[in-house]
């Protein structure tokens, strides 16, 4: 029998009747290695739709009784020494996301293939040579990852009608010799990466993939010289505009003279898809996820227990890679961030924003309560005061508005502070030195306020509603930043010498600027370190978000 003592996260799970639990690192691995194994009463948490387990050598198999968690929706198995997984993984019939990376798998199991439900599907970094034959009955599925193995071929019928959500088809670093003409059946393809491998050929087939916008033949050696050259230097676009013009000269040679007026009707058709194409190509945004044990330093936030009656839901991220020195740029982030907190959050009523800079900021934080008097913060533009105070001046400031603009409506904070009303006390982000940083839903710190020169950003969202609303307000403002940074790289505006509005503006020159986003995960722990919610994970960033491309 299992010492549950020895696994307080499982527990609290169980205890607090929770939706999500994550283990990780040397403690559990420790605790899994002394146990011959995980503790058999994870299995009984059968609320779980989120389960991590992550970062332990010591696992090396899954128990067959993981099918009576039959409420999962992501499983994320990445980062141990798994040798196998048990073919009563179809059982998980509600499961979405499966994430089997970095391990020592050398099969996988038919059960994978009876998934209806699943998405997502990593197997990158194993020791696989095959895949199971009838990936195509999950018509769901649109990622998966299997690069970094030694797979030679794709499966019987995997190319398929069926997988008509298939977006994203990552398989570089493995030894595939034969790519065939049934890829053109992937009606929704948009990312196809075949990197370092054993292929001859391209099929020109390929270029009928309408939607495929981002390919990666690198490190193949082709038969066709040319084509070897242009997939290590060309943009997706040339390669298959090549691929197109192969085609047409092998019906050419084989069918005789087209007739006159489809051809017309052809090559009109063509010209507005590549008219499309290259809108698609010119709006598309990719963001990169860092993992978080791929950053030692990570920030982490720890929620108090008290927030529960306040204002309980907390996601935070860190954000490199936005460029607010160009131009307006920093105005137009601004703009954006205002905006959706008049649409996206309701006028602040169901979510809030707030942004920091990074380096301004002392981790780790605590996201707590304070009495009205006991909460001091330097609000944005404003001295030093505490919440009863800034809430007074609001309120005074609100009534003159009304007076001056002799109606009921007012503007800015003063319409969110009825939002507190009646609060015993409010809910604020503390640094390590003590000192509030954040005020939701009413202000943030000017001391950790956003400038031209800031480079890493701290994100937040607080909500009252949900913890799914605090993630899809964040998905919004993850999605929209990357759109804004497109922007600014491709207009290439002038840069501020100082960093400051209002100053004066100098050439950017020439250096080149990337508008990917790196997004690094933040974990929200409670009181004893129990990981709440990390975000983001692999459940979000992936709805279907026009020309956003999120890369794990």
């Amino acid at each position: 029998m299992d010492d549950t003592q020895k696994w307080p996260e499982i527990e609290k799970a169980s205890a607090g009747k929770r939706r999500e639990l994550v283990l990780q690192g040397s403690v559990v691995d420790g605790r899994i290695s002394s146990n011959g194994g995980l503790a058999s009463a994870i299995y009984s948490l059968t609320l779980l739709n989120y389960l991590e387990i992550s970062q332990c050598p010591s696992l090396t198999e899954i128990h067959e009784d993981i099918q009576q968690l039959t409420n999962l929706q992501s499983l994320i198995l990445c980062r141990n020494k798994l040798a196998s997984i048990p073919d009563v993984i179809d059982k998980l019939t509600s499961l979405k996301v499966l994430d089997l990376s970095v391990n020592n798998l050398t099969s996988l199991p038919e059960g994978i293939t009876r998934l209806r439900e699943l998405n997502t599907l990593n197997v990158s970094c194993n020791s696989l040579e095959v895949l199971p034959d009838g990936l195509n009955q999950c018509t769901k599925l649109s990622t998966i990852n299997i690069s970094k193995n030694r797979i030679m071929g794709f499966p019987s019928g995997f190319f398929s009608e069926d997988l008509d959500l298939l977006s994203s088809v990552m398989a570089s670093d493995n030894s595939i010799d034969r790519l065939t003409a049934d890829i053109q059946k992937l009606a929704a393809l948009k990312v196809l990466d075949l990197s370092n491998n054993k292929l001859s050929e391209i099929p020109p087939e390929m270029s009928d993939c309408s939607k495929l916008k981002e390919i990666n033949f690198r490190g193949n050696k082709l038969s066709d010289k040319r084509l070897e050259k242009m997939v290590n230097g060309c943009q997706t676009k040339s390669i298959l505009d090549y691929l197109r013009g192969k085609g047409k000269g092998r019906q050419a040679e084989g069918g005789g003279e087209a007739d006159k007026g489809k051809k017309q009707q052809r090559k009109k058709k063509e010209r507005a898809e590549a008219k499309q194409d290259e809108v698609e190509e010119l709006n598309k945004v990719v963001v990169r996820v860092l993992h978080v044990s791929d950053a030692p330093t990570a920030l982490t936030v720890q929620v108090r227990a008290e927030v529960k009656d306040v204002r309980p839901y907390l996601v935070c991220c860190v954000v490199r890679g936005m460029h607010l020195k160009p131009g307006n740029s920093l105005k137009r982030f601004l703009m954006a961030q205002t905006k959706l907190h008049e649409d996206v959050c309701d006028k602040r009523t169901i979510a809030t924003i707030a942004t920091h800079d990074l380096q301004l900021v002392k981790g780790p934080l605590t996201y707590d309560v304070k009495s009205p008097t006991e909460l001091k913060i330097v609000p944005l533009g404003r001295k030093e005061m505490t919440a009863v105070e800034l809430m007074r001046h609001l309120q005074l400031e609100a009534d003159d508005l009304r007076k001056q603009k002799k109606r009921q409506n007012v503007t800015g904070l003063h319409k969110y502070l009825q939002i507190l009303q009646g609060k015993t006390f409010y809910p604020c982000l503390v640094d390590a030195e003590g000192h509030v940083i954040s005020f939701p839903p009413i202000t943030n710190s000017e001391k950790t306020k956003i400038k031209k020169t800031t480079k890493e950003l701290l994100l937040e969202v607080t909500s009252a509603t949900s913890l799914q609303t605090c993630k899809d307000v964040m998905d919004a403002l993850v999605a929209k930043m990357a759109e804004l940074n497109k922007f600014t790289v491709e207009h290439q505006e002038e840069v501020s010498s100082d960093g400051e509005e209002g100053s004066p503006q100098e050439p950017s020159g020439p250096r080149e600027m990337s508008s990917e986003l790196i997004v690094q995960q933040v974990r929200t722990v409670d009181h004893d370190g129990n990981l709440k919610v990390v975000y983001p994970s692999k459940t979000d960033l992936n709805k279907d978000i026009d020309n956003l491309t999120v890369i794990w």
